[in-house]
């Protein structure tokens, strides 16, 4: 995989040189941290929700971040008005399908922003991904608690429904456009002490797809670096606190050089 990873550290020498704006309509419970983690591995971070600019702030920006976490009517309307601007542009949507599974509300939400909208990448806990493709699984809050029997099988249905790539992360990160299935073995169960590390997971993403159109290697690509700089990190954290302050520091000093020679990327199938 010695050329998919140079093609991601590449990747990653883009974001940096380019800095597009990520432009979010994201949960509150993390909005500062994804704002930092954006500014972290070289984009430029805009929260803007309201439903009169939300269309003009996303002609200018490399990519659309949507995320449930704090669903609200007026959010879903601004994402809805947000979404079709970036297909009509060609701007890159990553939908984040926070708690999917635990309520009705948050299930249906989420179906209908893909069936409305040409998604680029889903990124989601494998209860999520189960519950969104109908192959089982349950989520608790927002946590996954049961995985679907099969998540690759589960996410390449999800993918080829709905026209994407889904990126399902949790030990092994498993990420398809339907056809091709790439895993990531990059992470540290640190993460798992932190709220919303898939949010950060999701800003990273959507930082790789704003410069790379081959959305299945920038998921997995993000994904690995946000992976091997949890790696570092926990080498010199004590606890989950000064893991978040290392984990920002790992993820703004990583090089194109560093993720291509760390990276744990491999093709399963395709």
């Amino acid at each position: 995989m010695e050329a998919i990873n140079q093609r991601i550290g590449e990747i990653l020498a883009r974001v940096r040189s380019s800095k597009p704006l990520i432009h979010h309509i994201t949960n509150l419970v993390v909005m500062n941290d994804t704002a930092n983690v954006t500014l972290h591995v070289g984009g430029l971070p805009v929260m803007a929700h309201d439903a009169e600019e939300v269309a003009e702030m996303v002609a200018h920006a490399g990519a659309l971040v949507l995320n449930v976490g704090t669903l609200s009517p007026s959010w879903v309307e601004s994402m809805l008005i947000a979404g079709r601007r970036a297909n009509e542009l060609g701007i890159p949507i990553v939908l984040d399908p926070v708690g999917a599974g635990a309520t009705l509300l948050r299930t249906k939400t989420n179906r209908s922003l893909l069936s409305s909208l040409q998604i680029a990448v889903v990124r989601g806990n494998s209860g999520e991904i189960g519950a969104l493709s109908g192959t089982g699984g349950e989520v608790r809050g927002v946590e996954s608690i049961i995985a679907p029997d099969n998540p690759a099988a589960a996410a390449r249905l999800l993918a080829r429904t709905y026209r994407t790539v889904v990126a399902l992360t949790g030990a092994r990160d498993i990420i398809t456009d339907g056809a091709r299935v790439f895993t990531v073995s990059n992470g540290h169960i640190w993460l798992t002490t932190l709220t919303g590390t898939g949010c950060m997971a999701t800003t990273m993403v959507a930082a790789f797809a704003a410069v790379e159109r081959d959305y299945l290697l920038a998921a997995a690509g993000a994904l690995a670096m946000f992976g091997l700089a949890a790696e570092l990190a926990a080498e010199k954290a004590h606890g989950p606190a000064s893991f978040k302050v290392a984990l920002f520091d790992q993820i703004y000093n990583l090089t194109p050089e560093q993720v291509a020679a760390g990276a744990r990327v491999t093709e399963i199938a395709g």
